[in-house]
């Protein structure tokens, strides 16, 4: 027997040339062909007459040679060869392009099963290279569930398709670790069975349950990893806080919270209670006041004696949140400061004396809050804002500054619960999901090119009232094949063209961060009318001035991403207002567009987006965390996922420390899964 381990060289037909082919698919070992799955499958086990075939609709048939092989040499690289075939119900043509050896195997008075697809017009119908094997061979191309595999250049289905079945053959499959129990509970087959199943399923339906098996494993494994995760967690103390009488900070507050606000709060002060560290995720729609949530934690913090850190993703928004929470912290004797990379270096030192010495009892900053020398005198909670921005290990940094600190996360980007609970597994989630009083909604439309000298003047006519634009690009520079409005001459045009009168600035992500940040800056202050810019200004920037954001080609954003960037307005007490333009016609994309336009609900926007995209609109890119699986899709299998959650942490809660096989198996496939990003994966 051979081990999952082994080099794909050791199968018959791989050699050097094949397995650089296969290498380019991720497939090194036997294991990894086993575990690369058909994107699909295509059921050639039922056959039909030659009368009863379909147009466009490939199928499987017996029919017998009725006339020997013609073959014509076309020109240089082309040669044809037709045949005819018939059966009891119908005669028909087939051609075959290049195949003069494949079709010369076709034997006069022979039958023969064929699986093809019909076409043709007035003139007559044929088929063009359908396979064909005797109907006493072995099933392999018809007859068969044919597995269809993702596939790379040089590289055929039918070769894939061989050399999983040697890997099979040659080894056992991957061993178990679902539990038994489990397994009997959701309906899930052994993974011997599934294994065999999915690449050689007898029917649709083996191949449906094999693929359940697969989809049910990866997300169970991913949740019980998290669950491990936060059962250490959980093992690990943390400060408790004695001081939770938050009225003089209540006090503070120009206004009073929403019930959601006071909820997570709530939440939060019991984590403080518990000896515990608390690890836990406030996630709100954009402008539900997350930051006061934070506010109030980080002024239980200091009350007890400790220090308070927050990160935030951009310098402008380190710059908003420091002078914020200045705002309300020093009137109460609390002492914030604001370290980023683009303070002077005598200015930044002093700063980090005052964090060491315990001066700075609240410290707002970008990563150079874990890029310098600074220490903390006795850090007591870690703040993170829009937590995905930050890679992996910056978060980690940053709690390793402190003793076992309790960690706050932020995130603005709304992602349905069941989501947020495989991407923030080992969190609690607390969910602000009300505005503020006095947070209008904002008005959004959809229009095309012939309502642009309408939206000129809704333009100017805002700038006359004192307030401010944004106007967002899809791309940077020109690109004459997508035909996609670019910043760069769209900021042209509209400064030379439309309102040479109006002050039009730019900002894109290829500018040097001090540029941006000057541009950011500048347009805060009221010093510009309207802010042409790329999705550099999605996140953190706070203009309470501006009240109307036009996309344009909006049908190249995801809904969610369309979200965030209509939360950079409404931001003040005037009406706002967010224009979409699109020249697209397609009618899925016009209702989609449309159905955006008629909710400011960023969680309803969030799944409805989930299930058209899938997760990549939310996060981004992979620093996020978010697991790449085979099989699983979180837009369409959110039921399996929340029966793999349920499952898991179950488990892990009654099982998980346990010496049987399973649970052994599942430890050692977890630590594989974990190893980079290792216990600060989330």
């Amino acid at each position: 027997m051979a081990r999952l381990q082994d080099p794909v060289t050791i199968l018959k037909g791989v050699g050097f040339t094949r397995a650089k082919q296969l290498e380019g698919l991720g497939i090194r070992t036997l294991q990894d062909l086993i575990c690369h799955f058909p994107r699909g499958y295509e059921d050639r086990t039922r056959l039909v007459t030659i009368g009863e075939l379909e147009e466009g609709v490939p199928a499987c048939f017996r029919a017998m040679v009725a006339g020997s092989p013609r073959a014509a040499h076309i020109r240089k690289g082309l040669d044809l060869t037709r045949v005819q075939v018939a059966d009891h119900t119908a005669r028909l043509t087939l051609t075959f392009f290049n195949r003069k050896f494949s079709a010369g195997q076709l034997e006069y008075g022979k039958e023969y099963i064929f699986y093809g697809q019909l076409s043709g017009d007035y003139g007559g119908y044929g088929m063009t290279n359908p396979v064909f094997e005797a109907p006493d061979s072995p099933p392999v191309m018809t007859r068969r569930v044919l597995p269809v595999y993702p596939l790379t250049a040089g590289l055929s289905n039918t070769a894939l398709c061989k050399a999983v079945s040697q890997a099979l053959a040659l080894c056992d499959p991957p061993e178990e670790i679902l539990p038994p129990q489990v397994r009997a509970e959701y309906g899930i087959l052994p993974a011997a069975e599934a294994y065999r199943m999915i690449h050689s399923p007898a029917s649709m339906e083996e191949a449906a349950q094999a693929r359940k098996r697969m989809i049910f494993e990866e997300f169970f494994l991913f949740s019980a990893g998290l669950a491990l995760l936060r059962y250490t967690r959980e093992e690990k103390p943390g400060a408790v806080l004695t001081d939770l009488d938050l009225t003089p900070f209540y006090q503070a507050l120009p206004f009073a919270l929403t019930n959601a606000q006071n909820r997570a709060i709530g939440e939060i002060v019991g984590d403080f209670t518990k000896g515990r560290v608390m690890n836990r995720l406030v996630q709100g729609d954009v402008g539900s006041g997350k930051t006061m949530v934070a506010a109030a934690a980080a002024y239980l913090a200091v009350k007890n004696g400790f220090q308070a850190a927050m990160m935030a993703p951009t310098e402008i928004l380190a710059e908003q949140h420091a002078a914020s929470l200045g705002k309300l912290f020093v009137p109460l004797g609390i002492r914030v400061e604001l370290l980023t990379g683009s303070l002077p270096q005598g200015q930044r030192r002093l700063v980090q004396d005052a964090m060491a010495s315990g001066e700075a009892q609240i410290v707002v900053g970008t990563h150079a809050l874990v890029a310098g020398s600074g220490s903390f005198s006795n850090l007591g909670l870690v703040i993170t804002d829009e937590q995905h921005r930050f890679g992996v290990s910056q978060r980690a940094k940053l709690s390793q500054l402190g003793n076992s600190p309790h960690v706050l996360v932020m995130s603005a980007t709304p992602i349905p619960r069941t989501l947020a609970l495989l991407m923030y597994g080992d969190l609690d989630v607390s969910i602000v999901d009300e505005l503020p009083p006095g947070r209008q909604p904002v008005d959004t439309f959809l229009v095309n090119e012939s309502y642009r000298s309408r939206m000129n003047a809704f333009v100017r006519k805002q700038a006359q009232e004192g307030h401010q634009c944004f106007v967002v690009c899809p791309a940077v520079e020109e690109n004459q094949e997508l035909n996609l409005k670019a910043a760069e001459t769209w900021a042209e045009t509209l400064q030379k063209r439309v309102f040479p009168d109006l002050k039009v600035l730019l900002l894109h992500g290829q500018m040097k961060s001090a540029e941006k940040d000057a541009v950011m800056s500048a347009f805060a202050r009221g010093d510009g009318d309207v802010l042409v810019a790329t999705t550099v200004i999605e996140v953190g920037v706070d203009v309470p001035n501006a009240t109307l954001m036009i996309i344009e080609d909006a049908d190249r954003f995801g809904l969610s991403q369309l979200h965030q960037l209509r939360g950079r307005v409404g931001r003040g007490s005037a009406k706002s207002y967010c224009i979409l333009t699109t020249q697209n016609r397609n009618v899925q994309t016009l209702e989609r567009l449309k159905a955006f336009c008629k909710t400011n609900d960023g969680f309803q926007i969030a799944q409805e987006d989930l299930k058209l995209r899938g997760p990549g609109d939310f996060f981004g890119s992979r620093q996020s965390g978010l697991p790449a699986f085979r099989m699983g899709n979180l837009g369409t299998d959110l039921t399996t996922l929340q029966q793999a959650q349920q499952a898991a942490v179950a488990w892990i809660d009654t099982q998980g420390t346990g010496n049987t096989p399973e649970a052994e198996a599942l430890r050692r496939r977890i630590s594989v899964l974990f190893r980079e990003g290792g216990p600060a994966m989330n």
